[in-house]
């Protein structure tokens, strides 16, 4: 019997050939579960090799999709560590674009997961997955065992009895922690913001003049482009800030860049939603030089520009998204 990703594998069925194409949403799986991209990345080749190592064992009895998934959930679970967190969900205040800003290394931050990580084409996986930033950072107040039993039901639709199978409990301590952890979310995990696939022409137009007035040191022309209530956060930067006009002001007073040209912006797509990968210029050596400053991913809700996530010394996150280490002059933007 030839095997295949969801059915049972036959005596002769490589592992490859079985798991290979399973590995774009188990790599979603770890993100969600951890949520690091990097994180995910390892988790995803611990169960990867735990799954190789135990091969020879399976039996059939379950889908190897169920399966790889027992393996991956078990896996995040004994790697869980304190929660992932973004500055806004650290709560308090806003914060004064003027104070001089400063990285928290005390905090554990979220992390967005570039589509490209997920293979091509990645939007399609994102979009049947849900891995919105905001999701993401709510699945992490939850429990591990909590955010699993959420995951699986909710949203990968596994059963009662597959999700307690992938557990290793019984249906009745599942069904317990699935309720735990809808009664602590509430709306929480609801996506949030347009993706980048459904922006409509005003949208798009936006988001080019977002990176467009960053290149042109513009900072009158990102501000026109933010809601007039909009957000700004900068992991690992605790701070976050609220307000076109204060953002404005964050911009012009604690940005490196002087002048046209020393940022150079890339449009990517990160956790489904729309983005842009921002090199400044270098100021040691010769020759002109930009390298990965911050990953911005953008938030639209009404049409608008409501939040951006700026998520600086990304040189790990630029990699996964398939984006170059550095650019020069020659280089298209």
């Amino acid at each position: 019997m030839t095997a295949t990703a969801t059915g049972p594998a036959g005596p002769d069925a490589g592992f490859d050939e079985v798991t290979a194409p399973l590995r774009a949403e188990l790599l979603a799986h770890c993100y969600r579960m951890s949520g690091s991209a990097s994180d995910a990345e390892d988790l995803l080749q611990e169960t990867y090799l735990r799954a190789w190592k135990a091969f020879h064992r399976f039996e059939g009895r379950s889908s190897v999709r169920t399966w790889m998934y027992t393996i991956a959930t078990n896996v995040c679970i004994s790697a869980s560590r304190s929660r992932r967190v973004l500055p806004v969900g650290l709560g308090g205040e806003p914060a004064n674009p003027l104070e001089p800003v400063a990285p928290s290394t005390e905090v554990l931050w979220l992390q967005p997961l570039p589509d490209r990580a997920l293979g091509d084409p990645g939007e399609a996986a994102v979009a049947r997955e849900g891995i919105g930033l905001a999701m993401v950072a709510a699945l992490q107040v939850l429990p591990a065992k909590q955010r699993a039993a959420l995951i699986l039901r909710d949203v990968l639709e596994f059963s009662a009895a597959e999700t307690a199978a992938a557990l290793e409990t019984s249906v009745a301590s599942a069904n317990s922690a699935l309720q735990r952890a809808r009664a602590s979310i509430g709306d929480g995990a609801a996506r949030d913001g347009r993706r980048a696939a459904e922006l409509d022409d005003h949208e798009r137009e936006v988001w080019a003049e977002f990176c467009a007035a960053f290149e042109r040191h513009d900072i009158d022309g990102v501000v026109r482009v933010l809601a007039a209530d909009a957000t700004w956060e900068m992991p690992p930067i605790p701070g976050w800030y609220r307000g076109a006009e204060e953002i404005g002001m964050l911009s012009r007073t604690q940005c490196p860049a002087q002048v046209a040209g020393d940022l150079r912006m890339i449009p990517t797509v990160c956790n489904g939603l729309p983005a842009a990968a921002m090199y400044l210029r270098s100021q040691a050596g010769a020759g002109d030089v930009w390298l990965p400053f911050q990953l911005d991913v953008l938030t639209f809700t009404d049409g608008a520009l409501t939040h951006v996530s700026a998520f600086l010394d990304p040189a790990e996150l630029f990699a996964l998204a398939g984006l170059p280490a550095s650019l020069g002059p020659a280089d298209p933007r």
